[in-house]
């Protein structure tokens, strides 16, 4: 038996789940929030605790210490040395990396050179990287890519149409992400409608602050919303997904707004969305808190957001040629009653539909009716537990 760490890192937070593999059991989860500021927080879950502290944590490299640190204070482990293996998601892996690969500097380095492509994500995955190789250099550590899952789209799906050069140059072109929720969740569909995967056509839906539509045939990835970067796609939190490239040039022109390609990132990543169009929040309670005291801009941020759901499973649709399920999953996904009713009743001419009693909060498995034609299924997504397997199966080799 041994203990594999999955770890996901943000630019000011650490988010980690240990495993007692290959039982795959969950010893202890936990988060670590606001590194780089003063007032940090780091919050450790196990055996049904949770402990909390607030501390000053400098960088990634001490919060991996006071991780590792808590572990052994928890009795939760007694030396670093059960740990046997270490996990990292990454969100671009590129045209570089078609699977998880072992960790060495040139992998790291190539993670840092694509932070072009994940501006929000890559540089914080890369610190994350260095601060356990710092700190446990012999472990098998292992990076786990978003993209991977999407390698299997054909080249009509993530080739854009603009000149050739582009894309044999520069490597523009279609990568997608959140490979790991939708790989995990279209298996798990797999499971609870009883079906070979083989055989099924899938539409998964990772809807959170960040959010992707994912058409899954017969378990593999042939197209997905997210784009060259994570930013392209539905309305998500604070990002806008598709619009017309003709805006930015006209907002250039005519606003001071949009004078460098810092401003162009910061505007459409950070301060767009929900958050843009509600001028409010970008997290999808307040948005329907908002709504429910008659906020009018809250109400559009609802409404498109939902609206671009519906026309990208319209797409994925026509993609597959009709559907076996469509999935909901992650934040929004698992947790909003409203948005899986609001989604599924304006496509319901496709033959599918939602029981208003099976549609509930903390709903799992189908909840549609029995005589649906497309189901409907909420699965939580799972992604800390396929970068377990990942390490696991690198330690196999």
């Amino acid at each position: 038996m041994s203990k594999t760490i999955s770890i996901n890192a943000g630019s000011s937070s650490l988010k980690w789940q240990l495993y007692l593999m290959p039982e795959e059991k969950v010893l202890a989860k936990g988060l670590l929030e606001r590194i780089g500021l003063k007032d940090s927080i780091s919050t450790v879950k196990f055996d049904g605790r949770s402990e909390k502290q607030v501390l000053d944590i400098e960088d990634h490299t001490q919060a991996v210490k006071i991780l590792l640190d808590d572990l052994k204070r928890f009795n939760i482990i007694e030396s670093y040395d059960e740990i046997t293996g270490v996990g990292h998601r990454v969100v671009a892996g590129g045209e570089y990396f078609k699977d998880s690969a072992l960790v060495d500097e040139e992998v790291i380095q190539k993670v840092e050179e694509l932070s072009l492509l994940a501006p929000l994500h890559n540089p914080a995955n890369a610190a994350g990287i260095r601060a356990f190789r710092e700190i446990l250099p012999d472990i098998t550590s292992v990076v786990v890519f978003d993209t991977s899952f999407h390698t299997t789209m054909p080249e009509k799906a993530y080739r854009y149409p603009i000149p050739t050069k582009y894309y044999t140059e520069n490597k523009v072109r279609k990568y997608g992400a959140h490979g790991t929720s939708h790989e995990y969740v279209a298996k798990d569909a797999a499971k609870v409608l009883g079906r070979p995967i083989e055989e099924l056509k899938l539409i998964t839906c990772h809807i959170g602050n960040g959010a992707s539509i994912t058409a899954v045939d017969k378990g593999v990835s042939v197209d997905t919303s997210m784009g060259f970067t994570p930013l392209g796609g539905v309305m998500m939190g604070t990002r806008t997904g598709d619009i017309d490239p003709a805006i930015i040039p006209y907002l250039m022109q005519y606003t001071d707004d949009f004078n460098t390609p810092e401003d162009i990132s910061r505007v459409l990543n950070r301060e767009s969305g929900l958050l843009g169009v509600s001028e409010k929040s970008s997290d999808m309670r307040d948005i329907h808190e908002a709504m429910r005291a008659g906020d009018a801009k809250a109400q559009l941020a609802n409404d498109i957001f939902v609206d671009r759901i519906q026309k990208y499973i319209g797409q994925y649709l026509a993609v597959l040629n009709g559907a076996d399920a469509i999935i909901f999953t992650a934040g929004i996904g698992e947790n909003s009653v409203t948005i899986r009713e609001l989604v599924i009743n304006g496509i319901s001419w496709f033959g599918c539909d939602v029981d208003p009693e099976k549609n509930v909060r903390g709903a799992e498995g189908v909840i549609s009716n029995p005589d649906a034609k497309v189901k409907v299924l909420v699965i939580p997504t799972d992604e800390e537990l396929v970068i377990a397997r990942d390490v696991e199966r690198f330690k196999n080799q």
